[in-house]
């Protein structure tokens, strides 16, 4: 296993096929008072016709991953209704879907009989895996790089099978 997280344009940019990402919490931390998530609540939106309103680097290291030919899809498994958070994903999601990933949500009801591993995942080419940790109110408690082939191939299932059950972005609607 490697000794450090590669940053995200190391894990993507060596990235040759496919890039998952499963999300399966319903909020993560976010500063309630100022940044983003603070500014839509008081009603700010971008505007998806104005790139340069974005949050730039992770959009364009998307474009640069989906323009060398690797697929990158993106699942979240959320429960309903919808938490705020999730609001606000939803409604920002479409800058990821013009970057280029393929993004669907799943309802949480939909997901029994699922295996699903403890934790937020990547999963690079089937084969390296760098699992998301938090805390209990959301915030990053780091990163780890596995590519122990049990834990892949249960990544690789759990997430096969999250997406033939998702909804694809432009049809989930938040209720």
């Amino acid at each position: 296993m490697p000794s450090s997280v590669p940053t995200w344009d190391e894990l993507l940019g060596a990235a040759q096929h496919t890039a998952v990402h499963l999300e399966m919490r319903d909020s993560y931390a976010v500063d309630y008072e100022s940044g983003p998530f603070a500014d839509w609540r008081a009603g700010a939106r971008t505007d998806p016709d104005n790139p340069t309103s974005w949050w730039r680097p992770w959009h364009t290291l998307i474009q640069h991953t989906v323009t060398r030919g690797v697929v990158v899809r993106r699942a979240r498994i959320v429960s309903e209704p919808v938490s705020e958070y999730t609001r606000f994903l939803h409604e920002g999601t479409v800058k990821n879907v013009i970057a280029g990933e393929h993004v669907r949500w799943l309802p949480r009801r939909h997901t029994c009989g699922i295996p699903l591993p403890g934790n937020d995942f990547w999963l690079i080419d089937g084969r390296l895996i760098r699992w998301n940790h938090f805390t209990g109110n959301g915030a990053s408690a780091g990163g780890e790089i596995s590519e122990d082939p049990a834990a892949a191939k249960l990544c690789a299932e759990a997430f096969d099978l999250v997406w033939s059950r998702a909804i694809p972005h432009h049809t989930y609607k938040i209720s």
